[in-house]
C-alpha cells in the first residue's frame, strides 16, 4: 500500500479550498455592486420634459440628448417625451416614480422644482429628497415683449407700464407656466411700479408667443429665445431681458436693470435631474455625457438659435445653486404674495 506524500495532500487539499472560496467570494459580493456595472451603458435614455415641442426646454432636451449616443452612459440617442401640463409638474412627477436606473432623466427649469415648493401647500415632490441632481444644462434670460395690440410707440418698459396704467382692460401678459420665474418676473415689475397686470398661465412659451402675435394678449414674459424668430421677424418686439448684461442674441436690447428695474434681473438654468437612489456611477456617466455633448460646436450652434447658453459642471455644482436658488426664491414670493390658491 503507497502513501501520498503529506505535502502533496496539502497542496491538493489547499487549492481546492482556495478555489471554493473563491466561488463564494464571488457568489456573495454585493448585488447592488452587480447591477450597477450592468447597468452601463444603457441601451435607450428617455428625458422627460415638461414643456411643448420646439421651445428652450424641448431644445436643450433634444440636441443634448442626440449627443449621447455611444458614450459610457448610453448606446443610442435619447428618446424625448414631452409631458405638458401643470406648469411641467407632470413631468417632474412621472421622473420622481420612475426607475432609478438612469433610463429616465427629467430636463427642467429650476423654478419647477425650486420655486414652486414656496407656492404649493401640497406639493407631491421634493425636489432635495426625491431627485438626484445630474448637471446644468443651458442658462438663459428672461424676456418682456409685446405683439400688436400694444403701439409701435412703445419701446421700452416704462413705456410699457405707462401704457398698462392708461389701457387697465388691455394690460396682462402671458407666462409659460403659474408659479414660473417668469410669472413672478411680470409680478415684481406689476408690484413695483404700482400698475395692475393680469396674469394669463399658458402650457409653455410656444402657444403664449402665438397668441401675442395673433393680438388674443399683449404681452409675454418668457425665456428670450423663444422670441428671437418672431423678434428678428418684426412680428414681436422684445423690450427688455433679464440678464446681468445684454443678450448676446439681442444686444440692441437693454436689459431690465439698465431700464431702471434691477429686481428683475435674473438668469435661469436648465438642468437635468434623475429619480432619486439612481446609482452614483450612473449620475457620473450622465454627468461626462452631458458635459461631454455641450462642448460639441453644433449643440452650442443649436442652443444658440434659442438664446441659450451650454453650462455644465458636476452634480455638486448643481447641488450647491439648487439651494442657493431655493433660498433667495422664498423672500420674493413672499413678497408677491403669491401661492397656488391666489
Amino acid at each position: 500500500m503507497t502513501h501520498q506524500p503529506t505535502d502533496t495532500i496539502d497542496k491538493t487539499t489547499r487549492r481546492k479550498v482556495l478555489q471554493s472560496l473563491g466561488l463564494a467570494t464571488m457568489a456573495m459580493s454585493p448585488l447592488k455592486a452587480l447591477s450597477q456595472s450592468n447597468l452601463l451603458p444603457i441601451d435607450q435614455v428617455k428625458i422627460i420634459c415638461g414643456f411643448p415641442a420646439g421651445g428652450t426646454a424641448d431644445t436643450t432636451s433634444r440636441r443634448v440628448g442626440d449627443k449621447w449616443a455611444g458614450s459610457a452612459y448610453a448606446r443610442n440617442p435619447a428618446l424625448v417625451e414631452n409631458k405638458t401640463g401643470a406648469g411641467g409638474r407632470i413631468a417632474i412627477e412621472a421622473v420622481k416614480n420612475a426607475a432609478p436606473d438612469g433610463s429616465t432623466l427629467l430636463l427642467s427649469a429650476y423654478s419647477m422644482l425650486l420655486i414652486y415648493p414656496h407656492i404649493y401647500k401640497t406639493l407631491p415632490y421634493d425636489p432635495f429628497k426625491d431627485f438626484a441632481p445630474v448637471a446644468m444644462a443651458s442658462v438663459l434670460s428672461h424676456g418682456l415683449a409685446v405683439g400688436p395690440i400694444v403701439p409701435t410707440s412703445v419701446k421700452t418698459v416704462k413705456h410699457f407700464v405707462a401704457w398698462c396704467k392708461a389701457n387697465p382692460e388691455r394690460a396682462n401678459y402671458a407666462s409659460p407656466a403659474a408659479g414660473s420665474t417668469p410669472h413672478f418676473l411680470g409680478a415684481l415689475l406689476s408690484l413695483n411700479t404700482g400698475v395692475p397686470m393680469t396674469h394669463v398661465a399658458y402650457r409653455g412659451s410656444v402657444p403664449g408667443v402665438t397668441d401675442v402675435i395673433g393680438g388674443q394678449i399683449a404681452a409675454m414674459f418668457t425665456p428670450h429665445g423663444d422670441f428671437l424668430a418672431n423678434h428678428r421677424a418684426g412680428k414681436l418686439r422684445i423690450l427688455a431681458t433679464s440678464g446681468k448684461s445684454r443678450s448676446p442674441f439681442v444686444p440692441e436690447v437693454a436689459t431690465f436693470a439698465e431700464q431702471g428695474f434691477p429686481d428683475l434681473t435674473v438668469e435661469e438654468w436648465f438642468g437635468f435631474f434623475a429619480p432619486a437612489k439612481t446609482p452614483a456611477s450612473v449620475v457620473a456617466a450622465a454627468n461626462t455625457a452631458i458635459n461631454q455633448a455641450l462642448k460639441d460646436k453644433s449643440v452650442i450652434d443649436s442652443l444658440a438659435l434659442q438664446g441659450l447658453l451650454p453650462l455644465g459642471g458636476s452634480s455638486d455644482d448643481m447641488a450647491k445653486d439648487m439651494r442657493r436658488q431655493y433660498d433667495y426664491w422664498g423672500p420674493v414670493v413672499k413678497r408677491i404674495g403669491f401661492s397656488a390658491e391666489s
